[in-house]
């Protein structure tokens, strides 16, 4: 069986890469720049093919480049921390996820596992299930969300396998610097203040690594439709500041507070964990 995966340079790819790789499985990966791949497991088999840009590809050349393969595992999109809850490059990603899975029917390709958000659920529901109604907010989640509903009916219509992975909130290796955890990290190592919020927001924090094995899960089995990627675990922001300040014995470094909350920022998101077996 091969597997193809977009993505295999990004937060999620890597490590799901990795992942399949130690599994054994045959990967080819769709990258831009192949240099950016880390040092591999021996185990298993990877073709690399390279791409200027897999969201703005041809449908014919995505066709060829998919030919032979029976899986695909769909994590690219656009993520630079800075804007992409807004940025016009949702659009393009949207576009082109919906010409990929196109080109993925007409490969001859047999299962779908596309990557993506709780964002996309009515976040105040508090306790998120796969049942839990659709209400993005973001043209990011929105965008998501629009690649769940139409990549749903097309591949039911073609009777194909498809499963959508809705990722929470990660942290881990090859996080971005600008996000919340490695800010903690980097602040606390340099002996410096680290300001924040007051922290009672309650999230569901899961290590990449172990998001990458439950996706990993879903795309070597036959679970259908949306699956939470998710701990199942309340803790709040407070808790997860305090356990890594912890770690380097700092706790008085960390400034609860010294930033103002954000009013749009819901209180309580947190998934139910569903069995991948």
């Amino acid at each position: 069986m091969t597997v193809v995966l977009t993505g295999a340079t990004g937060f999620v790819g890597r490590q799901v890469l990795r992942e399949l790789l130690e599994r054994g499985a045959s990967v080819r990966v769709l990258i831009r720049d192949p240099s950016r791949l880390d040092a591999l497991p021996t185990r298993g088999s990877l073709d690399v093919v390279q791409t200027p840009d897999l969201f703005v590809e041809p449908e014919g050349r995505l066709t060829d480049m998919l030919d032979g393969s029976d899986t695909l595992v769909h994590t690219a999109w656009y993520t630079d921390s800075s804007d992409y809850l807004t940025s016009p490059m949702n659009l393009t990603c949207l576009a082109g996820t919906l010409r990929l899975a196109s080109a993925f029917a007409a490969a001859g390709g047999k299962r779908f596992v596309g990557v993506g958000t709780c964002a996309e659920y009515d976040l105040s529901a508090s306790v998120l299930t796969t049942e839990t109604p659709l209400a993005p907010s973001t043209l990011y989640s929105q965008c998501k969300a629009a690649a769940f509903q139409v990549l749903r009916s097309f591949f039911e219509a073609e009777s194909f396998s498809f499963a959508w992975c809705r990722i929470f909130y990660l942290y881990g290796e090859g996080e971005d610097d600008r996000r919340l955890v490695p800010y903690i990290r980097k602040q606390l190592q340099a002996g410096q203040e680290a300001l924040l919020t007051r922290g009672e927001q309650v999230r569901d924090f899961l290590d990449v690594k172990d998001a990458a094995r439950m996706i990993t899960d879903v795309a070597l089995g036959q679970q259908e439709g949306a699956v939470n990627i998710c701990s199942g675990k309340a803790v709040t922001v407070r808790q997860l500041a305090e356990r890594i300040a912890d770690e380097y014995g700092r706790r008085e470094l960390l400034r609860f507070g010294a930033r103002p909350e954000n009013i749009f920022d819901p209180p309580r998101v947190v998934g139910v964990q569903e069995d991948l077996n």
